[in-house]
């Protein structure tokens, strides 16, 4: 064991751990079991690289203009500086994660996020230039590691940093389901169903207006998910403690947003009002309210299609794909368990929603310690809804089947179709044939032969598809 001290005192470490006192402090003090969300650990290490690559550009700027010795402080060597750089690359390609052991529900606005990265990166670096681990009289986690950074202004940057990462994947996953959706739309266009309102018969419409109804709801949380990009963009990096850039130098204030834009491959910016990108988190509360709008429409989605593939259905519109046993008693009975999974999962994001937006409102005057809650509540919902939008595609949809005959039986035979019937023969007429159809059990066109309301080959126009299907009528319609 080696020995490690801070403020409060001195605790042994594992002389083989690359976290120190700070970790171990934290996780003594928050003994929850969560995992921390590695895409923000991982993002971490690319807003560290930024800082250290800029240190580099800012040492060099600075020997431009002055010999060391001119300086009111000595720089970091380059040695260090590279091992540095370095340990930040492995901590953002998620190495080491398991020497992360902050669980992901804490206290202190992320210090101990910080921290637990801080020890680690300069363990690491200590190990690159063959020096024992601990040995931060050589490579400090706070002089070193985290120069010239504040927690406030590096985890709430690397969680939006995460967030966008992961926004990227869910809006690819959006539009793959949606694509699939749009294709059964167009296979089955004309492949009449009857429409339900509240959950009863109403009036014949098709499967491929259905599929519609799906295809631009998914539209809009495609597009909608476009559109956080440039809410989360918006860093409050170099601000330091409450975005003031106290004890920043000007040059990494400027410069560091740059440096981490071409690591992480973003358009990430800097907020030109750092106190308020401190201070306020309402973009989260923003994004997440469009994440759960698309948690909405999947669920409803869902939601339908257990409906329709359902044993209390009768014959079944739909037959999804089996996946796995339902019972460990009832023989031969298969659950919609996929559909289960997202509909739990919706449920799930519209807590968060409630968690983040009250914890939003929970920021006490110039910061909000309540980030390290809301970034996990926040990543879960995204994580969760890509899991839906993969698992539907590939679970439900892909092997949806759609029994097109059956729907068109039960539409003839549902007092429902006499609703195309009304505006030819009247609302009265209308009944009476959807009476007989019930009392009977008889199809659109044997209880017309018996009432002898419409042509026959009349009928038979009128319950074409196109012409069912057509967007209201005009006089010239009746006339045909």
């Amino acid at each position: 064991m080696r020995k490690e001290s801070d403020l409060i005192g001195i605790k042994e470490i594992p002389d083989e751990a690359i976290y120190g006192i700070h970790s171990l402090r934290a996780k003594e003090n928050f003994p929850d079991t969560s995992r921390f969300e590695i895409a923000w650990y991982k993002a971490v290490g690319e807003v560290k690289l930024a800082y250290y690559q800029t240190y580099i550009n800012y040492s060099k700027a600075l020997l431009q203009k002055y010999t060391a010795k001119d300086l009111p402080f000595a720089l970091i060597n380059d040695d260090i500086l590279d091992a540095l750089c370095q340990a930040a690359v492995e901590i953002a390609e998620g190495r080491h994660f398991d020497s992360f052991i902050v669980p992901a529900i804490q206290g202190g606005a992320g210090t101990s996020i910080n921290m637990n990265i801080n020890e680690i990166i300069a363990n690491l670096a200590l190990q690159k230039l063959n020096l024992p681990l601990g040995s931060y009289n050589e490579i400090d986690p706070i002089e070193h590691a985290n120069i010239y950074q504040s927690t406030n202004d590096v985890i709430p940057s690397a969680l939006k940093l995460a967030c966008i990462h992961l926004l990227n994947e869910l809006e690819n996953n959006i539009n793959l389901f949606r694509t699939k959706v749009e294709s059964i739309e167009a296979d089955c266009r004309n492949d009449l169903r009857i429409a339900y309102t509240q959950m009863q018969q109403a009036v014949p419409s098709s499967f491929g207006k259905l599929f519609s109804t799906y295809s631009e709801a998914l539209s809009r949380d495609w597009w909608r998910v476009s559109k956080c990009f440039e809410r989360i963009k918006v860093l409050n990096l170099g601000g330091s403690a409450v975005g003031t850039g106290l004890g920043v130098p000007r040059f990494f204030i400027m410069e560091v947003v740059n440096q981490l834009q071409q690591i992480s491959k973003t358009t990430v910016s800097r907020s030109e009002n750092l106190p308020d990108a401190t201070n306020n988190l309402d973009c989260f509360v923003e994004v997440h309210a469009i994440l759960k709008a698309h948690a909405v429409n999947l669920e409803k989605i869902a939601s339908d299609i257990r409906l329709l593939s359902s044993d209390i259905s009768g014959n079944k519109e739909f037959i999804i794909p089996q996946k796995q046993a339902g019972s460990s008693i009832m023989p031969g009975k298969v659950n919609p368990v996929i559909i289960e999974f997202v509909i739990s999962a919706s449920q799930q994001v519209y807590a968060n929603d409630m968690l983040i937006s009250s914890l939003s409102a929970r920021g006490c005057l110039d910061l909000n310690a309540y980030l390290p809650s809301i970034g996990n509540a926040m990543l879960e919902s995204i994580r969760l809804l890509i899991a839906c939008d993969q698992t539907l595609l590939n679970n439900v949809f892909e092997g949806l089947i759609i029994n097109k005959a059956t729907a068109l039986e039960r539409l003839y035979k549902s007092p429902a179709i006499t609703t195309a019937l009304a505006v030819y023969i009247g609302y009265n007429k209308a009944s009476e044939l959807a009476k007989l159809m019930k009392a009977e059990n008889l199809d659109i066109f044997e209880a017309n032969h018996r009432l002898a309301f419409v042509d026959e080959s009349k009928l038979l126009q009128i319950l074409k598809p196109e012409n069912l299907l057509k967007t209201g009528f005009g006089i010239e319609d009746l006339h045909n």
